[in-house]
């Protein structure tokens, strides 16, 4: 069954690329930048997006702004561009979608052990607000067109974790991977809102509904405990969001540096 993946050469895309054909999925990689194999395009082309859509079996889209950005930027890929998506897939008959969203989507959240994921929304950036809205929409395109739409509230993705907060908020490249390959298989996918974390021993987030899909994570960040790049906590740290929560992230600070080029 051919996938489509949005985002491809990005580093969860690149992950995924790296391991979901070892799991039978034949990938067809979609992104602004060649990509081996791939397909060169952009959100807003609704000619691109229909190309790529043809004859595929679902859609992981990945792609988009993948942190804080003045609006503009934003909504022209996480807003617009994904209203695209999810017509460019409408109109193909492609009827399952596998999209990140963020723990962003609800930053401003303390955190507490088994926090559920059907929480209210408390985006802690603009970055955050698409999120919500990436949920929202996917809920809208379930319940209209009866997609089996999955949104991974994805935590800290990297190879290992390098502070404390990633002890509990980290995911793996292998359990990403098992969490969207979960997500492409699950028979009883109608709409859900997973959060995005590997089986840490610090972890905070409740995996219940993932693991009621068959999500079964294998990696734990404890095992990088005694060997953090930072191991002090922050005081952001009690909140979902952590450092987006903090300074620094506010409208005028990001206008700033945008205006600066950094």
């Amino acid at each position: 069954m051919t996938v489509l993946l949005t985002g491809a050469a990005g580093r969860i895309g690149t992950a995924l690329r790296d391991r979901l054909p070892a799991l039978g999925w034949s990938l067809r990689s979609f992104d602004r930048v060649e990509v081996p194999g791939g397909i060169v395009g952009d959100l807003s082309s609704a000619a691109d997006l229909d190309a790529a859509m043809a004859g595929v079996s679902a859609v992981v889209h990945l792609a988009g702004v993948p942190t804080e950005a003045p609006w503009p930027q934003l909504r022209d890929a996480n807003v617009d561009g994904l209203v695209n998506v999810f017509e460019a897939a409408r109109r193909a008959g492609v009827d399952r979608v596998v999209l990140a969203s963020s723990n962003h989507a609800t930053g401003f959240t303390p955190v507490r052990d088994d926090l559920p994921v059907d929480g209210p929304p408390r985006p802690d950036t603009l970055y955050g607000v698409t999120k919500v809205f990436a949920e929202a929409l996917g809920r809208y395109y379930a319940d209209r067109y009866a997609m089996r739409v999955a949104c991974l509230r994805i935590g800290t993705f990297a190879e290992r974790p390098d502070d404390v907060r990633t002890l509990s908020t980290w995911l793996s490249p292998g359990d990403a991977t098992r969490l969207v390959d979960t997500c492409l298989r699950a028979p009883d996918l109608t709409y859900a809102v997973l959060w995005g974390v590997s089986d840490n021993t610090r972890r905070t987030w409740d995996l219940g509904p993932a693991r009621a899909l068959g999500y079964a994570p294998e990696d734990d960040a404890e095992h990088w405990a005694a060997s953090l790049a930072r191991p002090v906590p922050d005081p952001s740290d009690g909140l979902v969001g952590g450092g987006f929560t903090g300074p620094g992230f506010g409208l005028d600070e990001v206008a700033a540096r945008a205006a600066a080029g950094r």
